[in-house]
């Protein structure tokens, strides 16, 4: 797989980062180094959010909050397709907090 490749998948599910964190190791280029952090910046802030409307709905039993659940998928679609069109550009909300973190990708 090409890094564009390995780019879009790795903001699919964490199994999708994986793969393309494995396999795009040994020749990964600025592009896919960038959206693999914004991804697991994503993963991160999915798991947060997650966690944090559960509490909030099981406390105020107001289901339409619910809908801020849909941010991440939001996001993702967002990051795909800032990956197919090889741009180098942060996600809404979340993307600038990430660009200089997990220095361990690269």
């Amino acid at each position: 797989m090409d890094n564009k490749t390995l780019s879009i998948v790795s903001y699919i599910t964490l199994f999708g980062w994986l793969i393309s964190f494995f396999i795009g190791k040994e020749k990964s280029d600025s592009l896919l180094k960038y959206h693999l952090k914004q991804s697991l910046g994503l993963i991160l802030f999915s798991i947060f959010l997650s966690i944090i409307l559960n509490i909030v709905l099981m406390v105020t039993k107001i289901g339409i909050l619910g809908i801020l659940g849909l941010i991440p998928l939001v996001l993702m679609i967002i990051g795909i397709i800032n990956a197919a069109n090889d741009v180098e550009k942060p996600l809404p909300l979340i993307g600038k907090i990430f660009e200089d973190k997990f220095s361990f990708i690269g």
